[in-house]
């Protein structure tokens, strides 16, 4: 019986870590710029720059590579797409077109993609190396 529930926490710590830290860098590189930027010819862009996104993938893929190459797949894709998910909920709720499920959607299924693709490739790169 502890053998199963030590078994449970080692499958299910890098879930939730991944997950933690995915909420933590969205925090840190998204989470405090909301406002959008008026231009001069009366257009709006953002709220994020690129170089916020390009800093939270960047740091994201950190992370990933840590748990992939340590062979933690089922974490680093679940819990990555999971706190990403979260993120983006909470950061655009307050949305009142109610399009922001949209976004939520697109920031779930994409990230769940690209972390899957980028493990993918981790973990060959490490069984060949």
């Amino acid at each position: 019986m502890r053998q199963g529930i030590v078994k449970s926490v080692r499958h299910l710590l890098p879930i939730l870590a991944l997950a933690g830290v995915s909420l933590a860098v969205w925090a840190a590189w998204l989470g405090w710029d909301q406002h959008r930027d008026v231009q001069p010819d009366g257009m709006t862009t953002g709220p994020y720059q690129a170089w916020q996104v390009i800093g939270l993938l960047l740091t994201l893929l950190a992370a990933v590579y840590w748990a992939a190459s340590r062979r933690y797949i089922a974490g680093a894709v679940i819990g990555t797409t999971a706190g990403l998910t979260v993120a983006a909920y909470f950061d655009w709720s307050d949305d009142s077109s109610g399009l922001f499920m949209v976004g939520v959607g697109i920031v779930m299924v994409g990230s769940l993609v690209v972390t899957a693709v980028a493990c993918a490739v981790i973990a060959f790169a490490k069984r060949d190396g």
